[in-house]
């Protein structure tokens, strides 16, 4: 027996089913008959991971067709810590109307564990989709606390008799928000304000932004910011020269008169109330 159970490998990846109940569905049939996703469905499937296409896919299939599309064209894929988890999404895997041999319960039939999605209060029973293999559920009930009826999400555990207890244990109440929206947005958030500063700091190899998005960045001239606040200095320093404005060198200001009589310097032309700003010679020592 010891011998027999060095044999076994212990796969890295995984394979999960997925449910989708609606309001008043009590039967197998009722529940794997769904064809049509809601926008909150679709929501959760985001949380779970990236839909992406079978035809040609790589990583692990877990058991779905990636050649002849006879398992659907899209699926839900996620990688988490170093191990690839492929969900079979009832929704998303082929229905024959009258087959009684539906690709959706091959597949999810053949699962351990599967997640129910639930819109209303229908309850769900543990025992409604007969399979040999399938022993636990977890079930997601989502409040609609807005109009985008983004979670937070109520959620259980339902087994078998014969499935002993098992961790982790679920918090009290068993509310969980959708933290993978927030993260979304923070990285979104970050990465345009990093783009608005390197733009406004003129990064070369960035374009100006949209005008549309009301950001005054590096469609005001070249250079962004910092070169634009130098181009100004430089005009203005040039056009102080062409008008024979004064100017100060260490404290004296000089007049750029170059007629042979007028050699005498003179300070700063200015009233009494800028005079009190300034430090005179002996002061400053």
């Amino acid at each position: 027996l010891i011998t027999a159970f060095d044999e076994h490998r212990v796969s890295p990846n995984f394979k999960f089913g997925i449910l989708y109940q609606k309001d008043g569905q009590l039967t197998e049939e009722d529940i794997l008959s769904n064809n049509e996703e809601s926008e909150e469905f679709k929501e959760f499937l985001s949380i779970l991971g990236e839909t992406i296409q079978l035809q040609g896919f790589t990583g692990f299939r877990g058991g779905l067709d990636v050649c002849h599309g006879q398992t659907g064209s899209d699926a839900v894929f996620t990688s988490f810590h170093g191990r690839e988890i492929m969900f079979h999404v009832a929704t998303k895997l082929p229905f024959t109307e009258g087959d009684p041999q539906q690709v959706r319960k091959r597949h999810i039939g053949n699962d351990i564990v599967a997640v129910v999605y639930q819109e209303g209060h229908t309850p769900f029973l543990s025992d409604v989709i007969s399979s040999h293999f399938l022993h636990c559920f977890l079930v997601v009930f989502s409040f609609c606390l807005s109009s985008m009826c983004i979670s937070p999400s109520q959620v259980s555990v339902t087994a078998r008799e014969d499935v002993p207890p098992f961790g982790p244990v679920l918090p009290d109440p068993p509310i969980f928000t959708n933290l993978r929206t927030r993260s979304s947005l923070l990285e979104s958030l970050q990465a345009e304000l990093s783009t608005r500063s390197q733009c406004m700091m003129g990064d070369p190899t960035l374009s100006s932004l949209p005008s549309s998005e009301g950001v005054r960045g590096g469609s005001e001239g070249s250079g962004g910011f910092i070169e634009n606040f130098k181009r100004a200095i430089r005009v203005r320093s040039h056009s102080f020269e062409t008008l024979g404005v004064p100017k100060k060198i260490g404290g004296i200001v000089t007049q750029n008169d170059k007629s042979p009589g007028n050699k005498t310097p003179f300070t700063d032309s200015v009233g009494p109330a800028e005079l009190k700003d300034q430090a005179s010679p002996q002061e400053e020592t």
